[in-house]
């Protein structure tokens, strides 16, 4: 409603970035504190570094801001906004965002509306949201015609910079009549999702029933290693950290028999095979004694080292008695695909002596290569194919959706999101890999340090969740799925690039009517 209003080019250009910077704030406000917490920058000069990051970060709006003003004036209102949620879905694939973030995702409270996911991820959301959101603009504007000018409604003009003299009455049926067409766009679309949502739960629930696979799931709430290491030393630290973990792994064992044993990213802060000292060899000897001795696979978070470059990394320890071995063995490692930016990996261009001594808190991880399959086997002789995960790795639809087309039946994520500090961070990112499960239809379990670890079905609900902030060990169950590819696993994101050729040629088509004849009745009223 802003931008149609807006005079100019330049301030709907200035509508769209000032949009950019609110949203910035207002959903990842919490991500200021963690600035502050890795570059020591006082919390409001934080706070203004993210607004003013907004038009990078959310550079969708703005570009939204400039298609709304373009498509507006050239074609009627629906097609305006098909245009317009195209090039917003568009241009957030095409600019990737730090958060992985879309609108859709708002819709996972409703259980129903959630599932069309499955289709084109959470961008096919945003897409219809788009749209309901400018036809409800639309049928707001129908419905206060009563207080327009006659001038206003006969050039499809819209503002308080008009007489006031000039006011004249649209009676009530017609403004119900084009207030109708809006009004309808949005049921059809909202009861087009429910629909779906319905129809694909019974399918889920009718589906065929696996094998039932438990796992034990581990939160030690310990983090912030650096301030450990500065006031006890680097190998108490570690020590602290695996007793913690083997004591919590015990108690659950103890509760009941499980299939699987899973511990957070960098659970293990050193590297895991390739010991820097024998107190870390012994450590890592410790680790597979206790997998050993729990007799169930055990997958965790460490560094992984190839000479001299290291990477955050996902190692899976066999059970006992796996081709023919008497104790727990390697079997896989899993590097993380994407190292959060700058505080995990600096890319070639900036990693300089110079930029380094400027910013020492600076990463120094690599990337892996990307999606991976894992086939595990079970204790009881049954292989489980596990699509890793680790951290940010989960906000990348494409990793898992390649991972399901590879034959994953499982999604493990590893995370520690104790970086997040204070705030909305954890939930966000809960969210986030609760989508990978609805798109994949495959259960996903995750392990994080200090919260908020969980269970999620392949419909997206959170079955199992610990507390934030707290220790928890969860025991759950989960049916690994060999379900039908979704159509998001089969073309895989596809909404993206098809949403911004299509937004691109509406806008460059020629219109079939102006927007002025898009209201006749309008003008006929007026």
């Amino acid at each position: 409603m802003a931008l149609d209003r807006a005079r100019s080019w330049g301030r709907a250009l200035a509508i769209g970035l000032l949009m950019s910077m609110c949203f910035t704030l207002a959903v990842f406000g919490w991500f200021a504190t963690a600035i502050r917490t890795y570059t020591g920058l006082p919390l409001g000069g934080a706070m203004l570094a993210l607004a003013l990051a907004g038009p990078f970060v959310q550079p969708q709006f703005p570009v939204y801001a400039l298609t709304r003003r373009l498509s507006r004036a050239r074609m009627g209102w629906l097609p305006a906004a098909l245009t317009g949620a195209c090039v917003y879905v568009g241009t957030e694939w095409a600019l990737p965002k730090l958060f992985g973030d879309t609108l859709g995702h708002g819709l996972y409270a409703s259980r129903w509306m959630r599932q069309a996911a499955d289709l084109a991820g959470a961008p096919g959301l945003s897409l219809v949201l788009l749209v309901a959101n400018a036809a409800t603009a639309e049928a707001w504007a129908a419905w206060t015609m009563a207080s327009a000018p006659a001038s206003a409604a006969r050039t499809g003009a819209r503002g308080p910079h008009v007489n006031p003299r000039e006011r004249r009455v649209v009676p009530f049926g017609l403004r119900v009549r084009e207030a109708r067409p809006p009004v309808l766009v949005i049921v059809a679309l909202a009861a087009a999702l429910t629909g779906y949502g319905v129809l694909r739960l019974r399918q889920l629930d009718a589906g065929p029933a696996g094998t039932p696979l438990t796992a034990g799931i581990v939160q030690g709430n310990v983090s912030h290693y650096d301030q450990w290491r500065a006031e006890i030393g680097a190998y108490a630290t570690v020590r602290m950290v695996l007793d913690t973990y083997f004591g919590m792994s015990n108690e659950i064992l103890q509760r009941g028999p499980i299939d699987l044993l899973v511990w957070p990213e960098t659970v293990y802060p050193t590297t895991f095979g390739a010991p820097k000292s024998d107190d870390g060899a012994a450590l890592d000897r410790e680790i597979i004694a206790f997998a050993t001795h729990a007799g169930v696979p055990l997958i965790f978070g460490a560094y992984d080292v190839d000479g001299a470059t290291e990477y955050n990394a996902a190692f899976f320890l066999g059970a006992p008695g796996d081709s023919g071995a008497s104790e727990s063995r390697l079997v896989a490692t899993y590097r993380k695909a994407w190292p959060f930016p700058l505080t995990e990996h600096v890319p070639a261009f900036l990693d300089t002596p110079r930029v380094r001594a400027w910013l020492p808190w600076l990463g120094t991880w690599q990337a892996g290569t990307g999606t991976k399959v894992v086939p595990l086997r079970l204790a009881d002789g049954r292989t489980l194919r596990v699509a890793p995960l680790i951290c940010y790795d989960v906000l990348d639809p494409t990793l898992a959706l390649a991972a399901t087309r590879a034959g994953a039946d499982l999604i493990v994520t590893l995370s520690n999101d104790s970086w997040f500090a204070d705030g909305a961070g954890p939930r966000q990112h809960l969210l986030g890999a609760a989508f990978r499960s609805m798109e994949t239809r495959r259960p996903q379990l995750r392990a994080t340090n200090t919260g908020i670890s969980a269970v999620i079905t392949p419909a997206g609900d959170i079955v199992t969740r610990g507390e934030l902030n707290a220790r928890t060990g969860m025991i759950a169950t989960v049916v690994p799925q060999r379900a039908p590819i979704t159509l998001a696993v089969a073309w895989g994101d596809w909404l993206g690039p098809v949403a911004l050729v299509l937004g691109a040629l509406l806008l460059v088509s020629r219109p079939g009517r102006s927007a002025g004849s898009a209201r006749s009745p309008r003008r006929r009223a007026a």
